[in-house]
């Protein structure tokens, strides 16, 4: 399945904020219902982090903010979808985790924590909900050549290059790679799969 595929069977819709409470979510299903007539997919893609330092310079707003976007966020917005998808008959949930949730690196504490409450409520949800057909998956990039990546990575001299020697496949991910592994777990091929997360990280975690 492709983009184009999507556009031709009904369309997307993207929403560039964070959703961090119950009414904000409610409206952004409502305005995608009243865009598309119906809800199939929902990708949870919303995420922060902090800078790359030490446990104890993390301050407990930063802390609280940061769960609020990465963790919360994810669990309103599939509050707000499954009574959607359990009245057509199922759908697809798309958590975006992080291989930091999988193999923790230093100084992104409360960041690694969050992926791993994202990939364990996956799994969660995979199996409460299966009954009624609704598919939960997560995907754990490596880091990605996004605006986000310089606040993982850290300033240090190297510290770019030095990452990417860790990596296979030899380069960071790209946003189209997460955009493929998200529309093969939307599509029908993988529909027996659920629970899942699913690893794109130019084989890092080998």
């Amino acid at each position: 399945m492709h983009c184009r595929d999507l556009r031709t069977r009904g369309g997307a819709r993207r929403l560039g904020r964070y959703q961090r409470r119950c009414g904000d979510v409610d409206g952004v299903v409502e305005e995608t219902l009243a865009a598309f007539g119906a809800l199939d997919i929902l990708v949870n893609n919303a995420g922060a982090t902090h800078v790359n330092k030490p446990m104890l310079e993390i301050g407990e707003a930063e802390f609280d903010r940061i769960f609020a976007i990465n963790v919360k966020g994810v669990f309103l917005a599939c509050q707000a979808a499954v009574p959607v998808f359990r009245e057509r008959g199922g759908g697809v949930i798309i958590n975006i985790g992080s291989t930091a949730g999988l193999r923790p690196r230093p100084g992104l504490s409360a960041y690694n924590a969050t992926k791993g409450a994202v990939h364990v409520l996956t799994k969660s949800l995979a199996v409460e909900l299966a009954p009624d057909g609704i598919r939960v998956c997560a995907i754990a990039p490596v880091a990605t050549e996004t605006p986000l990546l310089p606040s993982f990575l850290g300033s240090a001299q190297g510290i770019r290059e030095k990452f990417i020697a860790t990596i296979p496949l030899g380069r960071l991910a790209l946003p189209q790679d997460i955009a493929n592994a998200a529309l093969f777990l939307a599509s029908p091929e993988a529909k027996f799969m659920t629970g899942n997360i699913m690893e794109v990280d130019g084989g890092r975690g080998v």
